[in-house]
């Protein structure tokens, strides 16, 4: 049987059969149900197949399945610099993305000494392929942003007994002092006069140590691997990136 539908202020109403009064015979007219529709047209999602649109030559595809979890898309991670805040998304095979929402924190290596330190992401300032990256602090892939220097500092000082980014007669904590002044062995003396011939950092690194902050580079993807770790910059690619940054301000 084929049930009549009609739309009455905005709502999907099923039509029944007149009532009909037995003792006067006079039809009283159409009642009105609600029916609650099954489908909800604002949750269609992000569709990455091919089939839903026109062929090259401008006809229409007839589409020959319905949609597939193969062909979704995702919505973007957006990553914002802030507290830390990752959201588990199950893909296919059972596997694990890490969609990260707010980082603040990351591993970040100083390449020419070898070493990872976790240290803060103080700021976004500089994204080659979009500004309003930079206005957002959004995380991505190949952001430059701005870290704390203060584990890289306190390592370097710590493994070759030298101040870095230090300015003269400048006043040391007591930890600082025992790091630095400390009374050692021949034996001990001997390892660290070895190892300071090879503690050279270049000026434009050295002056950055001495603001507290340095330029990186995020080579995670954050929005895939919940993590926005990368590298600290140096030589020419330091050169370039705070040449283009100085533009930028310029502006």
């Amino acid at each position: 049987m084929c049930i009549p539908f009609c739309v009455v202020r905005g709502h999907l109403c099923c039509l029944t059969r007149p009532e009909v009064n037995r003792s006067s015979k006079v039809q009283k007219g159409l009642r009105l149900f609600p029916v609650k529709p099954r489908w909800n047209i604002s949750l269609s999602g992000i569709s990455r197949d091919h089939w839903h649109k026109r062929r090259a030559t401008g006809g229409k595809r007839k589409p020959i399945r319905k949609k597939r979890k193969f062909e979704l898309g995702r919505p973007a991670a957006n990553t914002k610099l802030g507290t830390q805040r990752i959201h588990t998304v199950r893909t296919r095979g059972g596997n694990k993305k890490y969609r990260a929402l707010r980082l603040d924190t990351g591993n970040f290596s100083w390449g020419s000494e070898c070493t990872t330190r976790k240290t803060r992401i103080i700021d976004v300032v500089y994204n080659a392929s979009n500004n309003e990256l930079v206005r957002t602090k959004t995380l991505v892939k190949n952001a430059i942003v701005t870290i704390d220097a203060t584990p890289f500092r306190q390592w370097y000082e710590g493994h070759y007994v030298l101040p870095l980014g230090r300015k003269r007669g400048a006043k040391l904590t007591e930890a600082e002092e025992e790091v630095l002044n400390k009374k050692r062995s021949k034996k001990a003396e001997t390892k660290y006069k070895a190892r300071q011939r090879f503690a050279k950092v270049e000026p434009a690194l050295e002056e950055q140590f001495a603001t507290g902050r340095v330029l990186a580079c995020i080579s995670s993807r954050p929005g895939q691997c919940g993590r926005a770790d990368g590298y600290m910059l140096e030589g020419k690619e330091l050169e370039f990136y705070m040449r283009k940054i100085k533009s930028k301000k310029a502006k």
